[in-house]
């Protein structure tokens, strides 16, 4: 039987607070800031939480099976 493993794309990208929330980093950071405006980057520059059911899939994906 083969071995669960953790999802590395997903370990590079979202973290678990130790609420249990997901944090990742905004998007649309990356490339091309000067056209952005100064207030919209100011925002981009706090993490976001992931809620919902996706949130579920994404923590299952983070944790090794056994």
């Amino acid at each position: 039987m083969h071995k669960r493993k953790t999802h590395k794309g997903m370990k590079k990208r979202f973290k678990v607070t130790a609420s249990g929330k997901l944090k990742h980093r905004s998007a649309n950071r990356h490339h091309r800031m000067g056209k952005k405006a100064g207030e919209r980057k100011l925002r981009l520059r706090h993490g976001e939480v992931v809620s919902g059911p996706i949130a579920k899939k994404i923590v299952e994906a983070l944790q090794p099976g056994m």
